[in-house]
Formats: C-alpha cells, structure tokens, sequence
C-alpha cells in the first residue's frame, strides 16, 4: 500500500515537472529573442550540422513526396511556373548544349532543353517518378535525355556541362535544398562560362496585413462573445508549425505594411556555401496604417531583366502552386510613418522550423 502511494505521488511530482519544464520551453521557443538569449547564437560548427541534418531530411522527404503523380500535377498544371520555363529554357539552351536537369520529375524541363537543341540531357532524380519520366520521354520520341536514378551528389561524368536547369525552389524559396545541391554541380559539372537556369532569385520577409474575416488570431488573443481565452498564453504550444500560416489564396492577404524590397537577392552563378548568412534584419516604413499579422515569406525568381516567376500573395499572375508562407506575430497597430524591424535568425535557411523572428517598432523621422 505505502509503496503504491509513494510511486503514485513520485509520478504526479514527475509529470507535474515535465509540464512545467514543457511550457516553459513553449513559451521561451515562441518568444525570438528570449530564445537567443536563453540558448545563445549556434556557433559555425553547429550551424554546418544543421544544415547537413536540413540536407538529409529533405533528400528523404523528396523521395516520397514527389514520387506520386499527386504533387507533379500541381507544378504542372501551374501556367506561370510552365511558361517561365519554357521561356526561360528557349533563351538559355543552345544547340550543341549538354544539360543538367536536376530533380527532374516528369521530365518535362529536361524535354524543353532536348527540343532547344542540347545534345544531350542527364536527368537526375531519386524518387520512383523517374520510371514514369522514361516511359513519357519514349512517348514523346525524346531520344537525347538520359535518365539517371540518384541524388546529384552522387553523380559524376568525364567532362562538364553547358548549363545546369533546375527547379528546385521551395515556398521558403530556401528549403528544397537548393543552394546546396546547385552549388555542389556548379563547382564539380559545370564548365567555365557554364549558365545556371534560373540563377536569380529575390527572397521577401514582408509584414503584412490578413483580411479582417481571413485572420486567425493566436488563441490567447480571443475573446469569443464574452468569453476570455487570454489565460492560456501561457499554454503556448512548442509545435513550430503553429507559428506559421500557409496560403494559395490572394485573397487572404490586405496588404503590406510597407513598401515590398527583396531582403535578399542571390545569384547562384557567385553564391558562397556559407551565404546567405544566418541572421537578416528587415527595415520597413509604415506606408499603409494597420494591423501586423505576421511576416509574409514569398520568392521571384529572374531570368534577364523581363523574365520572372513570382509567388508573392498580392501579385495577380503568381505561380499557385506555391504557398506564400505567414510568420506569426501577435496583433500590433501600426500607423503611417512608423518603422517596423524584423530580425530574422536562422540555424539552417533549408530549415525553416528552425527560424526565429522577432521586431521592433520605432518612430518614423
């Protein structure tokens, strides 16, 4: 009897203790730059092992993701996403050309660049699509592809190529991968005076406003017909996805706070390993008074100065089969002439669960 008790009373104070160590962690994870203070900045060593485990992650969740036809009908089936492409593939490849087409898929960008004139096209994946990408090449009377079934890294040839065509952009614009896996080809593959298609990219952290009836407040901040959710901040949960909104739709979005700038450009041609780097501050003007919901994340991609993919949530001709990706921020008004600072930190930018945001609010001048 007595050894039942005390193992019972043993087990409440344990559990009692795990929630207590839980929330609290919950509640620092969801606070920035609590968080940087309580478990300091990663030193390098740390950050490459994020990346790497980043890495290792994706490679596994492509395998599956896109080796159904369900997720290749979305990219294709997105007229933007196809025709910058096509476009972009027409103006880049070159008779004579030996390509890369890395993640290929369905094969489709690898057939652009055949039907461009390329002599020839090693098409890379590591998925079971691939078995679908021959039999629709064979179809097509596609005869200069080559089909290969591995990850890039584990690819080699005897001489390098004329272009590197990818496509490997994520809502995050950072987390399929690309820097990594594009840089490895383009140090090892490609040829001097060699293109990467596309090259260009333009990565935005906007703070934005959600339509009044589209907005889903943090749960503490309701307060339903009366009825006062707000002593449950301190239950805040330690799921990173909570943290963020994803989105298709245009309509979810008002407007941005500020006047939209890139706050990253790259060019994949000069991109170092270690680049971008691991902490961004984003400086905006208030141009447009109201309610921050949050940091809107969407990408352009460019080819020469009239050619882009776009997946901002207010552009009209975006490429949908890209979410706009929301950071979550506790409501906060905003007038004209205020300026709002981001400071985004990242461990790994292929790992965006990893990111940490936090702002700051200052008078205009």
């Amino acid at each position: 009897m007595l050894f039942t008790l005390l193992r019972r009373l043993s087990a409440g104070f344990f559990a009692a203790g795990r929630g207590v160590l839980r929330r609290s962690g919950a509640a620092v994870q969801a606070r920035p730059a609590l968080a940087a203070w309580v478990y300091g900045e990663p030193d390098e060593a740390e950050r490459v092992s994020e990346a790497e485990l980043a890495e290792e992650n994706y490679r596994d969740f492509n395998h599956r993701y896109f080796a159904g036809f369900g997720e290749q009908e979305k990219m294709l089936a997105d007229g933007p996403r196809m025709a910058f492409y096509a476009a972009a593939v027409a103006r880049r490849v070159r008779p004579g050309d030996r390509v890369i087409d890395l993640g290929t898929g369905t094969g489709i960008l690898a057939a652009f660049a055949a039907r461009s004139g390329a002599a020839r096209v090693y098409a890379l994946d590591h998925s079971d699509i691939l078995r679908h990408a021959r039999r629709l090449a064979e179809a097509n009377g596609l005869a200069k592809v080559n089909f290969v079934a591995t990850h890039s890294r584990d690819f080699t040839l005897p001489e390098r190529v004329d272009v590197i065509l990818h496509e490997q952009m994520g809502d995050y614009l950072f987390d399929e991968a690309m820097v990594p896996n594009v840089i490895d080809l383009r140090e090892r593959l490609l040829r001097p005076g060699g293109i990467i298609v596309p090259s260009r990219f333009e990565f935005y952290c906007e703070p934005v406003k959600v339509r009044d009836e589209r907005r889903i407040p943090f749960l503490w901040e309701l307060n339903v017909q009366g009825y006062d959710y707000a002593c449950l901040e301190s239950e805040r949960p330690d799921n990173e996805d909570y943290y963020r909104h994803m989105g298709c739709d245009p309509g979810m979005v008002d407007c941005f706070l500020g006047e939209a700038a890139p706050a990253l450009v790259i060019d994949l041609m000069t991109l170092r390993p270690d680049e971008p780097a691991p902490e961004l501050k984003v400086v905006r003007t208030v141009v447009n008074s109201g309610r921050l919901d949050g940091f809107v994340v969407f990408f352009r991609a460019l080819d020469g100065d009239d050619l882009a993919l776009s997946s901002s949530p207010l552009d009209p001709g975006r490429a949908p089969h890209w979410g706009f990706r929301i950071l979550r921020t506790e409501a906060a008004e905003f007038v004209a002439g205020e300026v709002i600072t981001l400071t985004l930190r990242v461990g790994a930018w292929a790992e965006p669960n990893g990111w940490r945001w936090s702002w700051t609010r200052a008078a205009g001048p």
